[in-house]
């Protein structure tokens, strides 16, 4: 095995609360014990599914997500109720074409989502909505259920994906949290696969006992390593083979409708670009942003940009039908977005002050929601269908598919 990086603290990370440091060694506990488990060498993806999903520990599954602003990150649902409105627009059309009223939310968070489509969709006419979660977090699901209770006649939660399903999907970050592998050319032109290992001999400073480190690669893994990184000796970056798998899945279980699948990320060119050597790898901890993924074991987000190439070539695999590419800013301008702004406001009386806070607040989290240099450009919309007619609304004006 080949050492690559041994973790640090970055500069400006937030203090753990002292609380937790015993929660940090359990978890350093368990993840020592799976790598032993796996001859001392676990790839990345593996990692990434422990630190996220693994029972008790795991960021997702251990209670620690948080999803306030207070807490780790927020998400677009959370900051405005008018970014689900809006996105009730898309949907509406689309239940409209599969002549169901069913809808399916993977992964959904704190329900801020939800709660917003189906107050819009109450409004457009459509309150009979049958709409059903998948969400892997218990604690998550535990706040679904206390915030979306009045609409508990509507909602059901799911274990399993379902066999069969006509209607709407809604994928709201959730791409970008599925495990990857980590890949590298080495100085020789051969592809490591990255994993990670104990750290043998670990400084008394250390944030972590664990490393990188790099084996040759082998198989698939391979094969879609040598097609996509460029010829860089060191270059590093993900392959999100977990994701491309879930949508060729969705091949069979989606029998007519279309899915809308929300995430930060770039078609392939731009994310292999030569430029972007170490990858896209992120970790979210208090609102702070890092790339030290072996830090905070299962107390901090652990994400990846999307290849929206891969997941559109996985949807046609499947014989889905891409219906539209496109930035987070003009799907929902396509979708109405500043008209809701407009009678928002012609709702309030700006002479108020209480009024003219919620407005100021409103105001902001659009901007942000539709700057370039905030979430607008950054976060990309995707439709993938099945037996669903073109055009989208939401995809109507600079449709981005021939970037793919």
């Amino acid at each position: 095995m080949q050492l690559l990086h041994t973790p640090i603290y970055p500069n400006g990370l937030p203090a753990l609360e002292a609380d937790l440091l015993p929660v940090l060694d359990q978890n350093h506990t368990y993840l020592t014990k799976l790598i032993k488990e796996n001859g001392g060498f676990l790839p990345y993806d593996q990692w990434m599914q422990a630190v996220l999903y693994a029972p008790q520990i795991g960021y997702y599954s251990g209670g620690s997500t948080k999803f306030h602003l207070e807490g780790d990150f927020t998400t677009s649902p959370e900051l405005s109720p008018l970014f689900g409105q809006t996105l009730a627009i898309q949907v509406q059309q689309i239940l409209q074409q599969c002549g169901q009223t069913t809808i399916l939310e993977f992964g959904a968070g704190s329900g801020a989502l939800a709660e917003s489509l189906l107050v819009a969709l109450a409004d457009l006419g459509l309150d009979q909505v049958n709409y059903y979660i998948l969400e892997l977090s218990p604690s998550l699901r535990a706040r679904q259920q206390a915030r979306l209770a009045p609409f508990a006649d509507q909602i059901q939660w799911l274990d399993h994906l379902p066999q069969d399903f006509v209607g709407c999907v809604i994928a709201n970050e959730v791409l970008d949290a599925m495990p990857v592998h980590l890949v590298q050319r080495g100085t020789d032109e051969q592809i490591l696969e990255i994993g990670v290992a104990l750290n043998q001999e670990p400084q008394i400073d250390s944030p972590s006992p664990f490393m990188l480190v790099g084996r040759p690669a082998s198989g698939g893994l391979l094969r879609l390593a040598q097609q996509r990184l460029p010829q860089i000796a060191g270059y590093r970056s993900e392959i999100n083979a977990q994701a491309e798998s879930w949508i060729r899945e969705m091949g069979h279980w989606l029998k007519k409708g279309a899915a809308l699948l929300i995430d930060y990320g770039f078609s392939q060119r731009e994310y292999y670009h030569p430029q972007r050597a170490t990858g896209t790898l992120m970790c979210h901890f208090r609102h702070f942003a890092h790339d030290e993924s072996l830090i905070l074991a299962g107390l901090q987000d652990v994400t990846a940009h999307v290849d929206f190439t891969a997941i559109a070539d996985a949807a046609l695999e499947a014989k889905l039908d891409v219906l539209g590419y496109i930035s987070q800013a003009h799907f929902l301008m396509n979708c109405g977005i500043t008209q809701h702004l407009e009678r928002l406001q012609a709702q309030l009386d700006l002479n108020n002050p209480v009024h003219l806070q919620s407005w100021t607040q409103q105001v902001s989290a659009v901007q942000k929601l539709l700057s370039e240099a905030e979430m607008g450009e950054l976060f990309k919309v995707i439709a993938l269908s099945k037996d669903i007619d073109p055009p989208l609304v939401g995809f109507m004006m600079r449709d981005r598919r021939d970037f793919l």
